[in-house]
């Protein structure tokens, strides 16, 4: 899978799920209540400081409840599709052998989702995997009356998707929609949904981070630059919204982080669609039912204060390119790996961020100056855009696991690497169409190598742009560096090419 972030938890779409509950009572009777208090007594500034925040978040809650609602689907799957290979199935195959390949079976979900205005009409919002596959859609307001609904428009890299509400919806509320471009790490998110069919079930926390890259729980492409909160989301939240203080939603609940890769188990972890990556297609998804992204075709970076000396642009300046895609714009107008973009037609572009919208939000087909340093040597190289293709089609399915690779040829050992030349077979384990660089044998603990996040299998094929083909080129060029160097090397990991900095 070809990706330069990646991110080592195992994600769960939040879709309904079981729960178990109990009841929390008390009988003891040392526990009294507050007894005449006196209301109109003034507060002192620690209460009214409190009461104020109070009232803020209850205000942000009132200013969007009536336009929270409740998505319940049906859909219809075959059987055949869920017996697997695993121990249960297999279990399940002994005692009620084969599944009749065409049995099918009515399934029910449940989610969350928001009523908006969108040019004088009601729609609801949702996420699009809410929705998938469904044969009916039913939308429930917050005072039990269900609407049916169809899909106007969906897209599945954003996770969103678009409804229309069967009937006379001109006196539903709507939501404000806010700018979460403006939303920063410690502000108060607010999460509306039904969570394990709890229905509109309000939880508070802040937000976490911004610009988290997750992969698809389902293991094919990415979701980018999502806002990471510790409000509470669970099965039954997602499509339902993140509403900052004033009661402006700021982004959609999509997906929680359940467990870690070695299994530990994680709490507090949930991201949430940046509604400002659906205001910028809701358009399309209206008129058309879907959206068509331009696409130039690159593999992408942030430029990190330790790589800045590498390649002379500080951090902000630029954008850094990891590697393009074959047969992609990009690498048919010749742009290369190691080549800083700052800029397209004329436009600064500092982040990766910066640089996905402003890609995706042009015309398809336009021809565009994109404004480059190679060699610390700035150039503008005109590229005209394509369709960007599907996820499915960028990168396929999840990469086998590759057996550890066998020494070779004798290298040198440095920042705690130890690595040896690329064999025919390991090129095969590993997916690499050809055998230049060295692969990683080995990661001492506490080492550079370790502390820039190397492993086993990697691939090294440049350190601070010079060219590594081989153990012998390794030796060559690590024999000029020691242990208080910290060279920026050029990595292929599933594929995916990328760099890191061992200065940090």
């Amino acid at each position: 899978m070809k990706r330069s972030s990646l991110i080592g938890v195992a994600l769960a779409l939040c879709i309904i799920g079981a729960g178990s509950l109990s009841f929390l009572t008390t009988s003891n009777p040392q526990i009294a209540l507050a007894a005449d208090a006196n209301p109109s007594a003034p507060l002192d500034p620690n209460q009214s400081i409190t009461a104020s925040g109070q009232n803020a978040i209850k205000d942000a809650i009132a200013a969007v409840e009536n336009a929270v609602v409740r998505i319940d689907v049906t859909a219809t799957i075959s059987l055949a599709d869920i017996y697997g290979d695993d121990i249960a199935d297999q279990f399940f195959r002994y005692f009620f052998g084969d599944p009749d390949n065409d049995s099918e079976q009515q399934v029910t979900a449940m989610g969350s989702g928001f009523l908006i205005d969108y040019e004088g009409e009601t729609f609801a919002l949702t996420n699009a995997h809410v929705i998938d596959s469904a044969d009916t859609i039913l939308v429930t307001t917050i005072d039990g009356i269900t609407w049916p609904a169809d899909v106007v428009g969906i897209d599945s890299q954003v996770d969103v998707a678009v409804l229309r509400l069967t009937g006379d919806t001109s006196a539903l509320s709507t939501v404000e929609l806010g700018n979460s471009a403006d939303v920063e790490i410690g502000d108060w998110a607010i999460a509306i949904g039904n969570p394990i069919g709890l229905s509109y079930t309000v939880t508070l926390g802040i937000i976490s981070a911004l610009d988290r890259d997750v992969a698809d729980p389902d293991g094919v492409g990415y979701y980018q630059n999502l806002i990471q909160t510790d409000a509470a989301i669970n099965p039954g939240n997602s499509g339902g919204p993140l509403i900052n203080a004033y009661g402006q939603v700021v982004g959609v609940n999509t997906m929680i982080a359940e467990s870690s890769s070695d299994g530990v188990s994680i709490e507090g972890i949930n991201f949430a669609v940046p509604i400002n990556a659906i205001t910028d297609i809701l358009g399309q998804l209206v008129d058309t039912g879907k959206v068509v992204r331009a696409w130039l075709g690159v593999y992408i970076q942030d430029i990190t204060p330790a790589m800045g000396s590498t390649f002379g642009v500080e951090v902000g300046g630029g954008v850094l390119v990891s590697d393009t895609v074959e047969g992609a714009p990009a690498e048919a107008a010749g742009i290369l790996s190691g080549d800083v973009i700052t800029h397209v037609d004329g436009q600064p572009v500092g982040t990766t961020d910066e640089l996905i919208r402003t890609i995706s939000l042009q015309p398809v087909g336009v021809a565009v100056d994109v404004t480059l340093i190679r060699n610390r040597v700035e150039q503008t190289i005109p590229v005209v855009l394509a369709e960007k293709p599907s996820e499915e089609e960028l990168y396929g399915e999840e990469p086998a696991q590759t057996k550890e690779p066998e020494a070779a040829l004798e290298a040198t050992e440095i920042f705690g690497l130890s690595v040896g030349v690329i064999t025919e077979s390991t090129a095969r384990q590993l997916g690499l169409q050809s055998q230049e660089g060295v692969v990683i044998i080995d990661v001492a603990p506490g080492e550079k190598g370790y502390w820039a996040g190397l492993r086993p299998g990697d691939v090294i094929t440049a350190i601070d742009l010079q060219p590594v083909q081989s153990v012998d080129d390794w030796n060559e060029i690590v024999a000029d560096l020691d242990e208080a160097d910290s060279p920026t090397l050029k990595v292929i990991r599933n594929g995916q090419a990328f760099f890191v900095s061992l200065g940090g």
